[in-house]
């Protein structure tokens, strides 16, 4: 993750950064607080919200709800993508009750 616009560097709305996975590398399963905007730059992601599947690619977008169980996974080698929210998004894992913050967002 590597935060690019967030209330730490001047933004006061929204927070953007940039993800980059290895090949088959998935994020942990987990629900944000806030809508996000997945927005791949290369490569495909799979992307399972709240039990269902997708696959998205480098110039397609996908909206994550805010409180929907979510996993993306690198699919058939590495992919980067761009990510918007709101700020001042937390995380919780599926089975926690505390909200993490996201450093690259804050």
């Amino acid at each position: 993750m590597y935060g690019l616009a967030a209330p730490s560097q001047g933004g006061a709305e929204l927070s953007t950064w940039r993800v980059e996975l290895g090949a088959d590398a998935a994020t942990p399963v987990h629900v944000i607080d806030r809508e996000q905007v997945w927005m791949p730059l290369s490569g495909s992601f799979e992307v399972e919200v709240d039990g269902g599947s997708e696959r998205a690619a480098a110039g397609q977008a996908v909206i994550l709800p805010a409180g929907s169980v979510r996993r993306l996974t690198a699919v058939g080698g590495p992919a980067q993508a761009l990510v918007a929210m709101a700020a001042g998004g937390r995380a919780v894992l599926p089975d926690g009750q505390e909200r993490i913050p996201l450093p690259w967002a804050e």
